[in-house]
């Protein structure tokens, strides 16, 4: 009987799915980095949740903002979904005038991880401390490269932030993912990246100083930002979306696989190995969070002319 009723529900809404239809979980970022590596640990488990195959599709490119166009504009009915850090959703809308959508055309499902933000490099680039990178930026006359994963990503803003803060200048070099990031780094390409926490044993990197209020008890040896003399505070968090217009029963099955997924010991002991905290907020909160978030950084932009050129 409460199948029929939700089969009857379905029907009226237009959304009813065949139970082998494949879901897309379109990742915005490259293969190897931390929405990629977040995404993948969720897979199986949201897959289970929902009874249906999940497949992962790295969509990348401007910041991750091509893979964020892409699921605004997919059909609204569940088949298509987003992992997204906050750089496409919360900050990309306001720093590129060119993008084709808003922080409206998506729709919450839940947050899944709030990172710390880590300043990193190679254990072989010489780069210890903080006052290391201000002696060599300056030694290089703005000539010393620093990775980020897009104009307008969390990376590029917090290394904007401390050339600011320490009067230095260095050489910006975007990049379509963190996983890219991390092939740069073995080819030696450069040796200055600060993006989630989880990169750091993934690859076995050295890590300089965290962004952010405290130390971190994963690396309790790494200091902070504001013991290295800058108060420069950052996370990078993570969660799911759908297209807006996406129907409530339909989210609603969503954000219960979601929560459901994150509870899971394979997903929990898999962040764990990473040092990915999990966050889990629900719809209702997400959505909030995420609005919040877009006008806090709606307001930096506008504040500091941090604009694209695009």
């Amino acid at each position: 009987m409460k199948r029929w009723l939700v089969t009857l529900v379905a029907l009226a809404w237009g959304w009813a799915l065949p139970a082998t239809a494949q879901i897309s979980m379109v990742v915005n970022f490259s293969a190897g980095g931390p929405s990629d590596i977040v995404a993948r640990l969720m897979q199986n488990d949201m897959a289970a949740a929902l009874g249906q195959p999940v497949v992962v599709r790295n969509v990348t490119g401007a910041g991750g903002t091509i893979g964020t166009a892409e699921v605004t504009r997919a059909r609204p009915d569940g088949q298509t979904i987003l992992l997204s850090p906050i750089g496409p959703v919360a900050i990309q809308p306001h720093f590129r005038s060119n993008l084709s959508y808003k922080l409206e055309n998506l729709a919450a499902i839940c947050q899944v991880a709030d990172s710390p933000v880590i300043m990193m490099t190679p254990k072989n680039s010489g780069l210890r401390r903080v006052a290391d990178v201000i002696a060599r930026a300056k030694a290089e006359n703005g000539g010393m490269p620093f990775a980020s994963t897009g104009a307008g990503s969390i990376p590029h803003i917090s290394m904007v932030a401390l050339m600011r803060a320490a009067n230095i200048q260095m050489n910006h070099v975007p990049f379509r993912g963190s996983g890219e990031v991390m092939l740069a780094f073995q080819q030696g390409q450069l040796q200055l990246f600060t993006d989630q926490t989880l990169l750091i044993r993934q690859y076995d990197l050295h890590p300089i100083a965290f962004l952010t209020a405290a130390r971190n008890p994963e690396f309790p040896e790494v200091p902070t930002m504001r013991e290295e003399g800058h108060d420069l505070v950052y996370t990078i968090w993570s969660g799911l979306y759908a297209p807006a217009g996406t129907p409530e029963p339909v989210m609603a099955r969503l954000e219960a696989a979601c929560e459901r997924a994150v509870k899971t010991e394979s997903f929990i002991e898999g962040m764990k190995r990473v040092a990915q905290p999990i966050l889990y907020r629900n719809r209702a909160d997400f959505a909030a969070f995420s609005r919040a978030e877009s006008e806090k950084f709606r307001s930096l932009i506008e504040a500091t002319g941090l604009r694209s050129a695009e």
